[in-house]
C-alpha cells in the first residue's frame, strides 16, 4: 500500500496525518480554518487520494503556522508514500476551471522539490488566508515531497482561483503518482529518483 502516517508536533501547531495514495477520495479534515478544511477536502477529492488531517495551530496569531506546517507534514507523507517513484508516471498536468477562474498545473513527482506559481490574488485573499499563503503551502509542500510544480493561476474570485488550484494540483498529482505497469522500474535515467 502506498500511504503514510505523519504525526508532527511544534511549539506552534501539532498535527496529525494520514494518506493513501489508492483511495476514493475519502477526506476527513480538522484544521481549525475552516476554508482550509474545504480546500482539502477538494483536493482529496479531485486526487482520489484519502486524506485524514487533525490539526490544531495557534490561530490565536494567525493561520500562517497552521497552513504552512501541514503543507510540511502532507509534502512528508506524500513523499513517503511516494517511496524510490518505482512504476509511477512522474510527470503530469491539469487544467481546471472554475467560472472566470484557470489554474494549470504541471508537475513531476522527481525528487526535487521547487515551485513556480503564477497569479495571484487580492489583497483580503480567499477565505480571509493572505493569499500569499497560499502559495506558501505549495511552496512547503513541493519542497517536502520532492515535487516541481508550476502553477499558473487567473481570474478575479478568490475563492474560485483558489479552489481551481487545489482541484488542479490534485488532478495532476494522480495522474503523476499512479502506477504504469509498462515502465517496471524508477522513471529515471539516473536509475534513481
Amino acid at each position: 500500500m502506498r500511504t503514510s502516517e505523519i504525526h508532527r508536533a511544534t511549539k506552534e501547531t501539532d498535527i496529525s496525518l494520514s494518506l493513501n495514495l489508492d483511495g476514493t477520495g475519502a477526506g476527513t479534515i480538522e484544521t481549525g480554518i475552516p476554508f482550509f478544511d474545504h480546500m482539502l477536502t477538494s483536493f482529496a477529492r479531485h486526487g482520489r487520494i484519502d486524506l485524514t488531517v487533525q490539526a490544531a495551530g495557534d490561530l490565536e496569531v494567525d493561520t500562517h503556522h497552521t497552513i504552512e506546517d501541514i503543507g510540511i507534514v502532507l509534502g512528508t507523507a506524500l513523499a513517503e508514500a511516494v517511496g524510490d517513484g518505482r512504476g509511477i508516471t512522474r510527470f503530469a498536468d491539469a487544467a481546471v476551471p472554475m467560472d472566470e477562474a484557470l489554474a494549470r498545473v504541471a508537475l513531476d513527482v522527481g525528487g526535487r522539490g521547487y515551485l513556480v506559481f503564477e497569479g495571484g490574488f487580492s489583497p483580503v485573499g480567499p477565505g480571509g488566508i493572505p493569499g500569499d499563503l497560499i502559495e506558501h503551502f505549495f511552496f512547503s509542500l513541493c519542497t517536502k515531497a520532492g515535487i516541481t510544480a508550476h502553477i499558473t493561476v487567473t481570474g478575479r474570485n478568490d475563492h474560485h482561483i483558489c479552489e481551481a488550484a487545489f482541484k488542479a494540483f490534485a488532478r495532476a498529482l494522480r495522474a503523476a503518482v499512479t502506477v504504469d505497469p509498462s515502465i517496471g522500474d524508477v522513471p529515471s535515467t539516473k536509475g534513481t529518483l
